[in-house]
Parts: C-alpha cells; structure tokens; sequence
C-alpha cells in the first residue's frame, strides 16, 4: 500500500485544469500546485498567468511559478517538502533526473495520445492532421526521455469527422483527468503494472508553428480538411487572395460533377454556398466561412460578393 499524502502537481494550460480539480474533488488535494510564469499573451501582449496558476489561486493552494525547474532553489524546495508523487499534466519544461528522484513514488504525466504514438508536443493536433480516427489518453511514469516512461493506464476514443483541436483537447482533458485518479488509486492499492513501451511503434508529434497555418494547395482536399481541424483555433489556416491574407474558418471537401481543371488553389465556382477551390489530386475543398485580419466571419457567398470574386481566379 502506497499512501500518498503529499502530491505536488505540474501544469499549466487550460488541459490541466480539469486533472487538478479532479484532485481536489478526490480529496488529493496537492500540498503544492507548479505552474510556468505568466507570459506576455495575444495581440495586446498583456501579461497573462497560465490558467492553472489561475485555477490554483482561486482555490487557496500553494502555488510556486520557477523560471526553470532545473533550477537548484527549486529542487531544493521540493526535497524538502519530502513528496509521495508529481502529477503532470501539460507543464512544458524537461524535468532534470535530480527532480524526478524525488517523490517516493515516481512521477506520473498524462499525455494525450495512445503512446508510443505521438510522442512530444503537438498529440492532438497531429493525430488530427494525419487523419487519424481514434485517439485517448496515457498515464506513464515519467524518465529522463521525452514520453518514454513505462505505461499505466490507457483510455481509448474516437476522433469525430468534425473535430477540430480545440473541441478533441477539451474531451481529452477530462477523460485524462478521471484516468489520472483512476491510476492514483490504483498506485495505492498496488494494482498497478507498468509495462515498457515499445519504441519500435514509436511517433513523435513536433511543436507546430504559424507558418504551418499556410494552406497548401497541393494537397487533397481531405488533407486540407484535417489541417484545417488541427489548426483550430491555432495557428488556423491561412490563405492568401489578392495579396492579402484571409482565415479558412471552416470547410469541407466536396465532390464536384464536372473533371476540374487548372492550377491548385483556383476558385472553381460558388455551389451549395460554398467557395469551390481545386486541390492537389484533382480534388475539391468547399470553404464555407472566411476572416479577413481585424474582420468578422464572412459567408461564402458574401465574401465572394464582396471581392467580386470570379471563376479562375487564384487563393495563393
């Protein structure tokens, strides 16, 4: 039996939240909460604390937010605080081998995939753009490699046709949250078993940037579809028409009677309410909505109204 008194909790964006609140409903309540600094965030550049910070003040807990948690001052708090076990969920910073030796009983992460796949820092949105049709959630005990400890408990679910990142991640983090209590008890029951991930099925999920919201022509429709979703909302995807830059808000792929012809991103026609656009593979995407920077949400139709857009025309 495992008692685990002192839990110290790592996380800091909105995905983590749901983890610490399942704590605190569970009566784990953490004897400390670790969060990142609060950062400069959106157009304004406003100074922002994470929302965990945020989650964690509002409920009294201890709170401490270190520039690095290699950070011997850091490491030096924790071992004196003596705890049975990290939670991390989402915090955003390797932990050196001298922080993971600390709790009694290791260090448990969720993450948001089936590991071995999509290790790394984009799950959610990677298994969205890569068309995947399931996904789910992992604890595992945390080690020096990036997502390789050993696996406890897994939790499987599909990936909607209309998912987009935002809608999947909010879905995740709950289901990660009830999973992460569900391993807690059992770690102190001991009826866990760790099992070794096999490195051979490994995938790894980079860091997305803005430049990979530029929508790439190319592409089938389908693919396009799928990025779109992945990149909802961020970074979003980004075309650009008559020089200037213009958000893909929602779309969809659709067929299209007639053999299309022309160069990739060639605006085909207005049909069903919805911008016909020629992709990669011979292949239709119908854009239903559009954004022009500092602009509201536009139909199809008006938007084409608007720029008096006509057919064989080109979104860059």
């Amino acid at each position: 039996m495992a008692a685990l008194e002192k839990i110290v909790f790592f996380g800091t964006p909105e995905f983590a939240v749901p983890t610490l609140e399942a704590l605190i409903e569970a009566g784990r309540n953490p004897a400390l909460v670790v969060a990142r600094p609060d950062r400069p965030a959106g157009r304004g550049q406003e100074v922002q604390e994470p929302a965990v910070a945020a989650a964690a003040r509002a409920r009294g807990l201890e709170l401490l937010q270190p520039e690095r948690v290699r950070d011997e001052a850091f490491i030096e708090r924790l071992r004196a605080l003596a705890p049975d076990v990290f939670v991390v969920v989402a915090f955003g910073q390797i932990f050196p081998p001298a922080l993971l030796q600390l709790p009694k009983h290791g260090a448990i992460n969720l993450h948001a995939s089936l590991l071995p796949k999509y290790r790394g820092a984009s799950p959610i949105q990677s298994a969205i753009a890569n068309g995947e049709k399931k996904t789910g959630v992992t604890t595992m005990l945390m080690e020096e490699g990036l997502d390789t400890g050993a696996i406890l408990l897994q939790e499987e679910v599909e990936i909607r046709r209309s998912d987009t990142a935002g809608e999947l991640s909010e879905r995740l983090a709950k289901l990660g949250a009830a999973l992460m209590i569900e391993t807690l008890d059992r770690l102190e029951k001991g009826k866990l078993k760790p099992r070794k991930q096999r490195d051979e099925s490994a995938s790894y999920a980079a860091k997305f940037s803005k430049e990979d919201g530029r929508t790439n022509w190319a592409l089938e429709a389908e693919e396009i579809y799928n990025r779109m979703r992945a990149f909802d909302p961020w970074p979003g995807m980004i075309a650009n028409f008559k020089g200037r830059p213009v958000k893909l808000v929602w779309g969809v792929p659709m067929s299209w009677e007639k053999g299309p012809s022309g160069f990739t991103g060639t605006y085909l026609g207005l049909r069903q309410g919805k911008m016909a656009i020629l992709c990669g593979g011979d292949t239709v995407f119908g854009i239903e909505e559009v954004q022009r920077p500092g602009k509201k949400p536009l139909r199809a139709s008006d938007f084409v109204n608007g720029e008096r857009l006509r057919v064989g025309e080109r979104f860059a």
